[in-house]
């Protein structure tokens, strides 16, 4: 398996999208609608404070009855954000999002600076890409 590292190396983009404490939700949704993602690092500078999801959105501004061009990121972000290092693997990554019901990891290196965020959908590419060319090997070691 890939190191999390070499995911965010294979990504077509590898930009980090990210938006400020004090941005408005509404800002926030759009940004995530614009780049086709489903979170946003919450980001003050260089230092990661949050992630903000549509879940978060729809948990806690809709069903709330909140404005989201009135309510700011800073107050419906998750603020424990859990990280992985860029050596960690797929497979651990995929047990840590499956205990806490997160669908994006950040990846932070040892001086906590961002390298980016994997997606589950990122993982489980990679393992299916992995699976396919273990079947692809098997079969062309059964027919020779």
């Amino acid at each position: 398996m890939h190191t999390l590292q070499q995911i965010l190396t294979q990504k077509a983009i590898n930009e980090i999208w990210s938006i400020e404490p004090d941005a408005t939700v509404f800002e926030a949704i759009q940004k995530m609608a614009d780049k086709h993602v489903g979170a946003l690092l919450v980001m003050d500078g260089p230092d990661l404070k949050g992630i903000i999801s549509e879940r978060d959105y729809a948990r806690e501004v809709i069903l709330e009855g909140r404005e989201s061009k009135k309510t700011l990121v800073t107050e419906i972000m998750s603020n424990k954000v859990i990280s992985v290092p860029p050596t960690g693997s797929v497979q651990s990554s995929l047990e840590i999002m499956t205990e806490h019901h997160i669908r994006h990891l950040p990846v932070v290196d040892e001086n906590g600076i961002v390298l980016g965020m994997v997606s589950i959908g990122d993982l489980v590419k990679d393992v299916i890409t992995l699976q396919q060319s273990t079947i692809e090997q098997l079969e062309n070691y059964i027919r020779t």
